[in-house]
C-alpha cells in the first residue's frame, strides 16, 4: 500500500491532500526501512532549512505571529531597564530581532545595552548572524553584543551564559519540529528555573510529540494538512515557493515526528506542552499577553485576505494563531519568581 501511494501521490500536484498524502507515504517509507536497518538520521543542511524558514516567513503569517508577539512581550518586561540581555534557544538567521531593536532605540528613555545570546549548531552560521545582528544595531546607534553558543541549551549549564549584574534577562523560544534544537527537556527546564529570567517568550506549535505512533500519526495529519491547505490557499500549486516550504520546511517536520521518531523518541522524555510544565511549577508565573500583543498580531492578519481564513482567539493569557478551525500556534510569556 505504502508503494502504491508512494507512486500516485505526487508532492507537485494540484489537491492539498494529495501533496500532504505523499510527503507522508514517504515519511512512511522511511519509517518501514529504519525499522529494518536501524534509526538513521540524515544530515541536516542548516542553509537550507534556514534558507526555507524565511521562505515561510515571507509568504506565512504564522512566523510573523510568533516573532512579534513575542517582541511585544520583550518590550514591556525592558521597559525603563537599561541593560537587557536575550536569549534565543535556536536563533538561525534572527530575522526577529531587527524590528525589536528599531524600538528599542527609538524609546523616549534612550535605547538600553542589549546582550544577545545566540543557540545554534553551526559556529559559522551563528557567526554570521552576529555579524549581521551587530552591524544593524551599530546603524541604530544602539550599544550590542553577542555571543554565540553552538550547543543545545539542555546541553549546557549556567557558567557558560555571560550573566552580569543589573541586566534584565529574556529567554526566547520558538519551538519547531524540524530537529531538536534544546536537547533534554528536564535539563532546559532546570536551566531556566537557575537562570530565573524575568521574562520567557514562548511560541509552540499545537501539536504533540508524545503518545503512541499512532497518536502522533493521527495528529501529525491532521495539523500539516491544515498548515498545506493554508499555503494553498494564498499560493498556486506551482509556486517554486510553495514547493520550497513543503519539501524542505514541512516535510522535514513531518518526516522528524513519524520516520526518525522526532524529539520524543531520543530516548529522553519529552513534555508534551510547555506552557502546561511552566504552569505547574512554583518556579514560574504566567504574563499573560497584553492586548499590545493581540494588536500586533492582528496587524499581521490584515496583510493576509481575511478570505483566507487565518483565526486568531485570545484566551487564557496566550493569544492563539490556526487555520480556520485549528489552531496551529500557540503565544504564552512567563516570568521567574527569582527574575533578574
Amino acid at each position: 500500500m505504502l508503494l502504491e501511494l508512494t507512486q500516485m501521490a505526487s508532492p507537485y500536484a494540484l489537491s492539498c491532500a494529495e501533496r500532504v498524502v505523499a510527503y507522508f507515504a514517504k515519511a512512511m517509507s522511511s519509517r518501514v526501512i529504519n525499522s529494518w536497518l536501524g534509526i538513521c538520521s540524515p544530515l541536516i543542511n542548516y542553509k537550507t532549512v534556514h534558507c526555507a524558514f524565511q521562505a515561510f516567513n515571507n509568504v506565512s503569517p504564522f512566523i510573523k505571529f510568533a516573532h512579534f508577539t513575542s517582541n511585544q512581550a520583550l518590550l514591556e518586561a525592558f521597559h525603563r531597564r537599561d541593560r537587557v540581555h536575550i536569549i534565543d534557544l535556536d536563533i538561525m538567521q534572527g530575522l526577529q530581532w531587527p524590528a525589536l531593536f528599531h524600538i528599542l532605540a527609538t524609546r523616549m528613555e534612550g535605547p538600553p545595552h542589549v546582550m544577545m545570546t545566540g543557540m545554534g549548531s553551526s559556529m559559522e552560521l551563528l557567526t554570521e548572524t552576529g555579524k549581521q545582528l551587530s552591524n544593524f544595531a551599530k546603524r541604530l546607534g544602539m550599544s550590542f553584543e553577542f555571543h554565540p553558543i553552538a550547543k543545545k541549551f539542555g546541553e549546557i549549564d549556567i557558567t557558560m551564559v555571560r550573566l552580569r549584574r543589573g541586566e534584565t534577562l529574556a529567554i526566547h523560544w520558538l519551538q519547531h519540529s524540524l530537529y531538536d534544537a534544546t536537547g533534554p527537556d528536564w535539563k532546559t527546564m532546570r536551566l531556566m528555573e537557575q537562570l530565573g529570567p524575568r521574562i520567557i517568550t514562548l511560541v509552540e506549535q499545537d501539536l504533540s510529540h508524545g503518545g503512541s505512533f499512532l497518536d502522533r500519526f493521527v495528529g501529525s495529519l491532521h495539523y500539516y494538512s491544515t498548515m498545506f491547505d493554508s499555503l494553498g490557499a494564498y499560493l498556486a500549486a506551482d509556486d517554486p515557493n510553495r514547493h520550497h516550504i513543503e519539501h524542505c520546511l514541512l516535510y522535514r517536520e513531518i518526516n522528524n515526528i513519524l520516520a526518525i521518531g522526532g524529539p520524543a523518541r531520543s530516548g529522553e522524555d519529552k513534555m508534551k506542552q510547555w506552557r502546561s510544565e511552566l504552569a505547574a511549577r512554583n518556579s514560574f508565573v504566567q504574563v499573560p499577553m497584553s492586548s499590545n500583543s493581540m494588536a500586533q498580531a492582528q496587524l499581521i492578519l490584515n496583510m493576509f485576505p481575511p478570505a483566507h481564513g487565518y483565526r486568531l482567539v485570545q484566551g487564557d493569557g496566550t493569544l492563539r494563531l490556526g487555520w480556520k478551525d485549528t489552531s496551529l500556534f500557540t503565544a504564552s510569556a512567563w516570568t521567574s519568581h527569582i527574575s533578574r
